[in-house]
């Protein structure tokens, strides 16, 4: 069974929004993608957060895949005569995208403008609205038109998605709060996976769950926005109730225009504003590799590369492959 994004229905007070320091213009910036409705679900995203708070504009915008782009959405601002922005990745986790390929981008696209004072905020991150959201979402699942068949928690097995990422750091924060779902939660197991990039992959993660021999398994898949990975893990889903048919299956829909999210992003444009962003970055593959060659620490926002693009060779397919690359920096 799929589960249809309902949740995203919702309706929210602005009032709840703490006030802005500043009506400085906000950067919103997405990861991008070639699916239709992705792209749109981020642009309502925007434009609903958007409509909360008229005081300044917030500009969407994407590292790649898609327009506009971090360039375009700067050039907004200063074609509005701007000076002061804030910019705030639209991300789960602190991965490659948010510490190395959004600051490149921001500082390349920023340097034609020597006025243009910019302020970089911090992910989504692990927080208890974002777990509120999703005990929210599962205990609706226990209600008896999604689970007719009364199956108790003791016999059901979360299976807890992410999107995947060459960042250990990051992949270790999918497990972090994979585990605090469970926690407290009855049911019988969570096991963890990936839907690309990294391991074990959800092929991997439906085996790992059948050795507990559920009555039921939920699928989590921890995904702010629909998009072409979203639709994959509906299939391998409805592929795997096929093969086992007397296995209830309830796929979860991503996160969408959730109220918590809302909530979470104000708090987030507000640090940026106040300059109050703080990030752990003691596991962090870039800085550790800048301590490694230069003895001192890394700072995110000086690092210079170029972000990789997508294409359909999956250079981690093999767990060997992995192993052996994850570690490395561009």
């Amino acid at each position: 069974m799929v589960i249809t994004n309902t949740f995203k229905q919702s309706t929210f007070d602005s009032r709840s929004l703490a006030p802005l320091p500043y009506q400085r213009p906000l950067l919103a910036i997405g990861h991008g993608t070639r699916n239709d409705r992705g792209r749109q679900t981020f642009l309502d995203f925007v434009a609903t957060y958007q409509k909360l708070d008229t005081s300044r504009p917030v500009i969407p915008c994407f590292l790649e895949l898609t327009k506009p782009t971090i360039q375009e959405g700067i050039e907004a601002c200063i074609q509005q005569g701007f000076t002061e922005v804030t910019a705030l990745p639209i991300l789960l986790f602190a991965a490659r995208h948010n510490k190395f390929d959004v600051t490149n981008e921001l500082d390349r696209a920023s340097a034609p403008y020597p006025q243009l004072n910019l302020s970089y905020g911090r992910h989504f991150g692990i927080t208890p609205k974002i777990i509120e959201l999703w005990r929210d979402r599962l205990s609706e699942l226990d209600k008896p038109e999604h689970n007719p068949r009364n199956i108790s928690r003791e016999d059901t097995v979360l299976l807890f998605i992410g999107r995947g990422s060459s960042d250990p750091d990051a992949n270790g924060d999918v497990y972090k709060l994979a585990r605090l779902m469970w926690e407290g939660s009855g049911y019988k197991t969570v096991e963890t996976c990936f839907i690309g990039i990294t391991h074990p992959r959800l092929e991997e993660g439906f085996r790992r769950a059948y050795l507990y021999q559920p009555k039921r398994i939920i699928v989590l898949p921890y995904f702010l926005f629909t998009g072409t990975l979203m639709e994959k893990i509906s299939n391998i889903t409805a592929q795997q109730k096929e093969q086992y048919p007397d296995i209830d299956f309830a796929c979860l829909p991503e996160m969408g225009l959730a109220p918590q999210l809302l909530q979470i992003f104000r708090e987030r444009e507000i640090e940026a504003q106040l300059g109050q962003v703080a990030m752990n970055c003691e596991m962090c593959k870039f800085r550790l590799a800048a301590v490694d060659e230069h003895g001192h620490g890394h700072h995110h926002h000086d690092s210079h590369g170029h972000h990789h693009h997508h294409n359909d060779r999956d250079p981690y397919a093999k767990l060997e492959d992995y192993h052996q690359r994850i570690w490395k920096t561009p």
